[in-house]
């Protein structure tokens, strides 16, 4: 099963993708959806309308999760690349709802960086209240996969040993475009990502080059608070990320920036300046 929040007059709804069809769902997003029937549920939700899936405007797959946790240093490729050790546990940070953007919305460049980078995330969500959960069982509590860019302004990101003030600008991070189910994505299965940047592959990875799965992820979170359905937890980028190459490469207004992961899709988004969302 695949799932979407789209934009209609008046706001965002869940949508259940069917063939060349949305079917709209009864709910403000997919967050909300999960919350009230879970994710074997969201399959049997009686639709309020249609849509056509190449017209729909697509929301942040999760436009408003209250938790967004991120890992860095978890592919052992881009560890390499920044000359880092391999970390013991895994390496958190947060981003908050209002970085997020579509699949197709413009990222906004601030005014204040020179310096933005790309990273390609397989991002999984979190479909029902889970807490102290085990490796094992872990995956019971994964709602589906979708794709996130986790757009990073560097020199923000490098000036002070904590990552946040780098990593939630204001409408930098796209999210989406759909959440596919574990049963349609087996995240056992070693899956492609790539980043190109104006049709140029930035960067071209594997996830069997993570550290830290899926499960293992969501373990080690749910130790520390309990996940909540419609979080969000990206896993980290392969290498090839623009601050890492001689010379280092950001990315500039007017650039397309498109991210894909196997069996999810893409993410295609232009480059604004600040001023251009004003």
């Amino acid at each position: 099963m695949r799932l979407v929040t789209i934009r209609v007059d008046g706001g965002t709804r869940a949508g259940r993708v069917e063939g060349e069809q949305i079917l709209e769902l009864p709910h403000t997003d997919i967050g909300a959806l999960l919350a009230d029937v879970g994710i074997d549920g969201a399959a049997t939700v009686e639709p309020v309308g249609a849509h056509a899936l190449a017209d729909a405007d697509l929301a942040p797959v999760v436009p408003r999760p209250s938790k967004i946790f991120c890992l860095g240093l978890n592919y052992a490729g881009h560890i390499r690349e920044t000359g880092r050790e391999v970390p013991r546990y895994p390496t958190l940070f947060a981003k908050f709802p209002e970085a997020l953007v579509g699949p197709r919305d413009p990222i906004v460049l601030p005014d204040e960086s020179d310096r933005c980078d790309w990273e390609v995330e397989l991002a999984l969500v979190i479909g029902r209240p889970v807490r102290r959960v085990s490796v094992e069982d872990a995956g019971a509590a994964i709602a589906g996969y979708t794709i996130c860019n986790d757009v990073t302004m560097r020199d923000w990101q490098q000036r002070t040993l904590q990552w946040l003030q780098g990593k939630t600008w204001e409408r930098s991070t796209p999210l989406g475009p759909t959440l596919v189910t574990p049963d349609e994505l087996d995240p056992g299965v070693d899956l492609a990502l790539r980043c190109e940047v104006d049709g140029e592959v930035m960067q071209d990875g594997r996830t069997s080059d993570l550290v830290f799965g899926p499960a293992e992820c969501v373990a080690y979170i749910s130790t520390i608070v309990t996940l909540q359905p419609g979080d969000v937890i990206s896993t980290g980028t392969p290498s090839g990320i623009g601050d890492a190459r001689t010379p280092p490469i950001y990315l500039r207004p007017g650039q397309v920036v498109r991210t894909v992961v196997e069996g999810i899709g893409e993410l295609v988004n232009r480059c604004v300046t600040d001023g251009d969302e004003r």
